[in-house]
């Protein structure tokens, strides 16, 4: 079928028409598309056509729901946006809940809220549910429930035949979609596990890092995650904030090294206590609360932004050199780096029959920066600092860095997803934010 018959039916753009640069807008302003051909899906069907037409043309297919990340390379190509595809429909009694592709985690927070039910989403009500499990989805109660994508219970994906496909546990096509990110399809909608968590104690520990040294904050946090119990989730950030109009008063010019905890026990104040010890805090938002008011422990900015950034699972957190790493992306720096270190471990670490890799890392440290070329080149240089621990890196955390490929799987995964590459996609149709196809982009 042409584009001119598809697009008596469908809502499509092409470069110069009314809409098509909000369509391709997304959160992530850094890596700007030029796709050829945008479809607007608002069903499976058009999903179908979408990539039957990329099929018969050739062209790289990629997809955005929010564009918090990199939909992968559809310049030249075909760029298909899930926004419309959002029902959520929850299943109360099973626990279950099914999302489309276009779906944020605050909707699903909403909608699982009344049932005294909780998906394993993200810090950020505005990511989508879809790419963020398909790259395995490390959430606010990840140690406690384990990645996003081992709650998978069914999926249903476009393969590059055309065929709309049903796929359920002990498949290989369900292994690879959940950690494989979107190399072998699109994903239109996900089966996803609930969990019974109404409330929680979480929030955040903040300290003013040029009051009080982040490497000893460091290094006391470092000591408390081996006391703590696999229930509980934190994680560590230092961010520098710029002395501009733009930022709240309390934070304007400030350096602010915050701990934040997600925890559904109810010794969550006696866990704490340690941290409270470490030194003067700017603030303490450590509370009950209920779940709905989860996106608050670390308040991740809600307006599109450009930038760029990488990550490294470590065995072990090395004080000294995160130290470094500190040092290399403080105030002092040239320009303004966020660090964010992941304490893993718990039922993440638990093996599951999927593709989500690095399960024996027992860190994270994510870092993003502007996307020019020596902001890039010093968060090399700063994530270098940890490289003896290093294990691998995370997809999801990889914005923009998904080119430099090493460290995203370990062997054996990647050599299982290339396989399932070739058998379902070897044209190399999807190219996703890292191509297992291994082969260059081209329009």
């Amino acid at each position: 079928m042409s584009l001119q018959d598809l697009s008596a039916d469908r809502l499509v753009f092409r470069p110069g028409d009314d809409g098509y640069e909000e369509e391709t807008a997304g959160f992530q302003t850094g890596f700007a598309q030029r796709p050829a051909v945008v479809f607007a899906a608002s069903s499976a069907d058009d999903v179908r056509a979408a990539v039957a037409y990329a099929a018969a043309e050739g062209l790289p297919v990629g997809v955005q729901a929010t564009g918090h990340g990199s939909p992968g390379s559809a310049e030249g190509g075909v760029l298909i946006t899930t926004k419309r595809m959002d029902r959520v429909t929850v299943d109360a009694e099973a626990r279950t809940v099914r999302v489309r592709a276009g779906v944020r985690w605050g909707q699903v927070v909403a909608a699982a809220e009344p049932y005294g039910l909780a998906p394993l989403n993200g810090s950020a009500p505005s990511v989508g549910a879809v790419s963020y499990t398909l790259g395995g989805g490390l959430g606010i109660l990840a140690r406690e429930f384990g990645y996003a994508a081992d709650h998978v219970r069914s999926l249903e994906v476009v393969t590059a035949d055309g065929r709309l496909r049903q796929v359920t546990p002990g498949s290989d096509l369900f292994w690879g979609l959940l950690g494989g990110g979107a190399n072998l399809g699109v994903v239109t909608e996900l089966e996803i596990g609930l969990v019974p968590v109404a409330r929680l104690y979480g929030g955040s520990l903040a300290f003013d890092g040029r009051e009080v040294d982040p490497a000893v904050v460091l290094r006391a946090y470092e000591r408390w995650t081996r006391t703590v119990p696999d229930g509980l989730t934190s994680s560590y950030a230092a961010v520098p904030y710029p002395d501009i109009p733009a930022m709240p008063p309390h934070l304007r010019g400030r350096y602010v090294i915050s701990v934040r905890v997600a925890h559904t026990g109810t010794d969550g104040d006696q866990l704490v206590a340690p941290l409270r010890e470490i030194g003067p805090v700017l603030s303490d938002s450590l509370r009950e609360m209920p779940y709905a008011e989860s996106h608050t422990i670390h308040s991740d900015p809600d307006f599109p932004h450009a930038y760029y950034g990488d990550s490294a699972v470590l065995s072990e957190l090395n004080v000294e050199a995160a130290g470094e790493l500190l040092s290399l992306t403080g105030p002092d720096a040239p320009s303004m780096y966020v660090v964010q270190i992941n304490h893993l471990g718990g039922a993440l670490a638990k093996e599951q029959p999927n593709a989500v890799p690095h399960r024996e890392g027992r860190f994270l440290v994510r870092v993003l920066g502007a996307v020019d070329d020596s902001a890039r080149a010093r968060l090399h240089k700063a994530l270098a600092t940890v490289e003896p621990w290093t294990t691998g890196r995370a997809l999801n955390f990889a914005f923009g860095a998904s080119e430099r490929t090493e460290g995203l799987y370990d062997p054996g995964t990647h050599k299982r997803l290339a396989g399932l590459k070739s058998a379902y996609d070897p044209a190399n149709l999807f190219r996703g934010n890292y191509n297992i196809g291994g082969r260059q982009v081209t329009a």
